[in-house]
């Protein structure tokens, strides 16, 4: 199957009480995982990009270009959408140049009125080409590219006014952070997740999703959450497994040191994380893709 937009798949995922998983690739091997792991279980995925990640493979373009040519190779045939992860405006704008069929619009870092104003414009020119869009509203903690957010709590009259605008999913900030969770962390906040969830009706991402206990994810994703972004639990599980072939010498087995086998056993590991974690996402039906693709 080719590339997809998201907005049908979450629509149905939030109506059907389970969840899609959002996974972030940096590289061939990475985009290889995630791919491979969903066709395995026959699952829907969203494969994405940081502004950062997608500098260091090459632009937006190329890594768009990677992603279709590699569901061509590998012929996958579950649905896949490309999507911008934690984008600014101008990174949302040249991802929608470039062809992905998602984008993530995140100016939680501006004053509200200007992320309200730039959300409208990104929505615009997302929408006129068949392109879904999510925004953010509150902050996520933790720091993604640069960008750093204390994990504020997300206001429900600034989450209405986000969802006015025409966005396709949407971010709250409930208490989740990025990157590895402390030791005192105090969990989810579910009483604001349900106040988001009755006040707007687009499907609802739950980011730092790597290190959340199972039974809030999966208690998350009954009240609303339909999209689930999984990034530090692959790039955890990449190192270990790289980690624990070289400390053996397998890599210097053989003909020598091989790339291409130092990459596998972490390769691997993100698949088998991949599989494990999509477990999480409740009970979806048989037939996961909506009539309108």
């Amino acid at each position: 199957m080719s590339l997809v937009r998201g907005t049908e798949l979450f629509a149905a995922a939030r109506k059907g009480h389970y969840a899609i998983g959002a996974f972030n690739t940096n590289n061939l091997e990475w985009t290889r995982a995630i791919l491979g792991a969903s066709q395995e279980l026959n699952l829907p995925v969203l494969i994405q990009t940081s502004m950062g990640a997608a500098k260091y493979m090459g632009g937006y373009e190329l890594c768009q270009q990677l992603v279709e040519a590699t569901i061509k190779s590998m012929n996958i045939t579950v649905p896949v959408v490309m999507h911008l992860d934690h984008g600014n405006f101008e990174a949302a704008k040249a991802a929608i140049a470039a062809g992905y069929n998602s984008v993530m619009f995140d100016g939680h870092d501006l004053p509200f009125d200007e992320n309200l104003e730039k959300t409208k414009e990104i929505v615009a020119l997302a929408h006129s080409k068949g392109i879904s869009v999510e925004a953010e509203v509150g902050s996520i903690g933790g720091t993604e590219d640069g960008v750093t957010g204390e994990g504020e709590l997300a206001s429900v009259d600034e989450a209405k006014q986000l969802a006015a605008t025409g966005i396709d999913y949407l971010a709250a900030g409930i208490g989740n952070i990025h990157g590895q969770y402390p030791a005192n962390w105090k969990g989810l906040n579910f009483d604001r997740l349900k106040e988001i969830a009755d006040a707007v009706e687009q499907p609802l991402v739950l980011h730092g999703g790597s290190g959340i206990p199972q039974d809030q994810v999966e208690k998350a994703i009954s009240m609303g959450v339909a999209k689930l972004n999984i990034n530090t639990e692959c790039q955890l599980a990449f190192a270990k497994a790289t980690r624990q072939y070289i400390e053996a010498g397998k890599d210097k087995v053989g003909k020598g040191f091989d790339p291409r086998k130092l990459l596998l056993p972490g390769t691997n590991a993100i698949k088998d994380t991949v599989k494990e974690i999509d477990g999480w996402m409740g009970t979806r039906p048989v037939k996961m893709v909506p009539e309108e693709l």
